[in-house]
């Protein structure tokens, strides 16, 4: 079929926007332009991409599945002229990475700064999100590279180069549960008391409902939330039992503690990943080369 990458760019546009007038801006074209590119659009594909109001513009549903196509190789069109441009300029390219929050905080951090140090003239981009909405950035090609927990249940194994760091997770509890502090618990146990963990959306929630699951018990938190700080803040003040990676917690500390529990807790690891159907920049090969492996 005869369209042209300008046709699916101005119906990238519309798309995202839901505005043709606001794509006309960003493309310096008029919006009479617009309306024509994408009229001769859904011509060449013979059903309706849009539906036009006096007021908005909404996608049909044949356009919103072109957009979840397009979108993924608008990003890998934009990722490759950023990195051509940047290795003229810069003779690398930039480094994109996406991962939690946790992740970054716990344990990228050390690296930035070596690399930033090694290459200062490379920007470093940092996309936050769940280790397993990560894959999803990674196979759209809107990062270069993911830094995630294992096991994930998205990422493909292929994807993984390295892994870079083991860990524990650990239950955790403050001053109100001290009579606990010596004692071994079961999971069945576990569920008398309020628990507090991440939300499902996240590889740390997926790997205890998967454990729990192995001793035929059903887990139900009573909190949930999108940060490990918050949990610990929240454990602190006596709220519940958090249930977190032994790695954001400050050794130091005398106002949490950590149970025992009768079922061992296997030890998880923390991954870095590229899509393996993508060329990997000098940049990313270069960070890949300072983390550890193990």
């Amino acid at each position: 079929m005869d369209i042209n990458y300008e046709s699916y760019k101005v119906f990238y546009l519309v798309a995202t926007t839901l505005s043709f007038s606001e794509a006309s801006k960003q493309l310096y074209i008029s919006q009479s332009a617009v309306s024509q590119s994408i009229k001769s659009l859904e011509k060449k594909l013979g059903q309706p991409l849009f539906i036009r109001s006096t007021k908005n513009v909404q996608l049909t549903p044949a356009g919103q599945i072109l957009l979840k196509h397009i979108e993924p190789a608008i990003f890998l069109i934009r990722r490759a002229e950023s990195q051509l441009l940047d290795n003229e300029i810069l003779g690398m390219g930039q480094l994109h990475i996406g991962a939690s929050d946790t992740i970054c905080r716990y344990f990228l951090v050390p690296y930035f700064k070596q690399f930033h140090h090694k290459f200062p003239n490379v920007p470093i981009k940092v996309t936050n999100a769940t280790s397993l909405c990560c894959v999803n950035l990674l196979e759209q090609g809107k990062v270069d590279l993911i830094v995630t927990n294992l096991p994930n249940s998205r990422l493909p194994h292929a994807f993984i180069r390295k892994t870079v760091c083991e860990f524990n997770d650990v239950f955790i509890a403050g001053s109100s549960y001290i009579k606990l502090k010596d004692k071994e618990l079961t999971f069945e146990q576990l569920k008398e008391y309020p628990l507090l963990m991440l939300d499902r959306k996240s590889t740390t929630s997926e790997f205890l409902h998967t454990l729990f699951l192995k001793h035929q018990l059903e887990l139900i938190p009573d909190i949930e939330l999108s940060s490990n700080d918050l949990l610990i803040d929240l454990a602190k003040i006596g709220l519940g039992i958090a249930f977190l990676p032994d790695y954001c917690l400050n050794p130091d500390s005398s106002e949490l503690f950590t149970l025992h529990t009768s079922e061992p807790i296997p030890a998880r690891h923390i991954a870095v990943s590229v899509n393996a159907s993508h060329p990997t920049s000098t940049s990313v090969e270069e960070f890949l080369k300072l983390l550890p492996e193990v």
